[in-house]
């Protein structure tokens, strides 16, 4: 389709079930119910649903879990697997890798990826150059992840390469505050930095049952005290959903306050966490539920992808969205929002509707509707980016008979 031509999208069927037609005009929906345009694709048999966006990825790591042992399966023993590795990734390695990984995001639907990339001791910016320079149909976020500790004497190094990883064209600064000896210093480091670039902040919080100390809590009580004006996002905080109710509550409005949007990590936390516990092991999710009752922005997505954090992930958000439902006891539509709609937001990209003016950022999934899209994860799904098709996938499944 040409930059001003249209594509109508026939027969799809929209979340609310109405059966209809769908007109794309450059990169935006010019309208819903139309009957021509310059190309056509016949969809019937397919859902139409705003594209999902992947809002935590570890593009660096994937794809190494035959590689990098993890024989203890919990969070440490992953960490400890990966740094023995690092020193020995190429740039080679690692753009063939993320490569391959985007790919697999972008079929499945995700028009947007934000990927954390470490930096530090053993790795260096090896890493984070390899993703910047990628050349792929999806240009991911990069955040850059720095080592630990990045406070104090000993953090001087860490420091410098967290500045020296900006220059280098990460757009977001990262870090580990709850395994930083000064969690506080190493939080206001990290806005310091990122206001300095204009950027916002994603870290890593409270990856663990313990619920005390909170790095969550400490986040916002800094973030509202100080003058900070860039997107703040907390990922993972698994302690909260360990919290008395009370504690929880009074921690979440505070988040809430204080603007931060939280990313929730299924799949990798269901793996690593409660494995100490021989009986009924906590399912290692945040406190999804008083998130939302504060008013937090909650989103989710796939984190590790085939790696020592986590051996499984098929680098698809509606994965996310189905263990959401029968872990996170999601409803489909708020599943799919936090896969969607709160990604995006945290991401800090415009909204996605099936109305006109809406960017055309959309994945048409055959399904009848989207409980059945988030049971099934069928394959045959056509991708939709900037009112460009950018992938699809068909299958041919047989029953031959004797």
């Amino acid at each position: 389709m040409s930059a001003s031509g249209t594509l109508l999208l026939r027969g799809v069927t929209l979340e609310d079930g109405r059966h209809t037609n769908v007109l794309l005009r450059g990169n935006v929906i010019e309208a819903v119910g139309a009957q021509a345009g310059d190309e056509t694709l016949d969809l019937e048999g397919y859902l139409l649903l705003p594209a999902p966006a992947e809002a935590h990825a570890h593009l660096d790591k994937a794809y190494t879990a035959d590689v990098v042992p993890n024989p203890a399966g919990d969070l440490m023993g992953a960490v400890e697997g990966w740094l023995r590795h690092r020193p020995t990734l190429t740039a080679q390695d690692i753009t063939d890798r993320a490569t391959a990984a985007l790919r697999a995001y972008l079929a499945h639907g995700a028009t947007a990826v934000r990927s954390h990339v470490d930096i530090g001791e053993g790795i260096g910016l090896r890493a984070l150059e390899a993703v910047v320079a990628l050349k792929t149909p999806v240009t991911p976020q990069i955040v850059a992840f720095a080592g630990t500790p990045l406070s104090g004497v000993d953090g001087a190094q860490n420091r410098a390469m967290l500045r020296d990883a900006m220059a280098a064209g990460a757009h977001a600064v990262g870090a580990c505050p709850g395994l930083d000896p000064d969690p506080k210093a190493c939080i206001e480091f990290c806005l310091e930095l990122a206001q300095a670039h204009l950027v916002p902040t994603d870290m890593h919080v409270d990856e663990w049952l313990d619920p005390d100390p909170c790095a969550l809590a400490l986040l916002a009580e800094i973030v509202l005290a100080s003058s900070f004006e860039q997107q703040v996002t907390a990922s993972h905080c698994v302690s909260l959903g360990m919290m008395p109710a009370a504690q929880a509550r009074a921690i979440a409005e505070t988040v809430a306050q204080a603007g931060i949007g939280v990313v929730c990590l299924p799949q990798t936390n269901l793996y690593l966490q409660g494995r100490q516990h021989d009986f009924a092991p906590p399912r290692g999710l945040t406190a999804l539920s008083v998130l939302r009752q504060a008013g937090v922005v909650v989103a989710a997505g796939g984190d590790n992808l085939q790696d020592p954090f986590n051996p499984m992930g098929r680098a698809d958000p509606l994965e996310t969205a189905a263990l959401l439902v029968v872990a996170g006891h999601h409803s489909p539509q708020q599943a799919y929002a936090a896969v969607s709609d709160h990604a995006r937001h945290v991401l800090g990209l415009p909204a996605v509707t099936i109305s006109p003016g809406s960017p055309a950022e959309l994945l048409a999934i055959r399904a009848g509707s989207l409980r059945e899209a988030l049971a099934t994860t069928h394959p045959e799904r056509l991708v939709i980016s900037a009112g460009r098709v950018v992938a699809r996938t068909s299958i041919q499944r047989e029953w031959p008979t004797c």
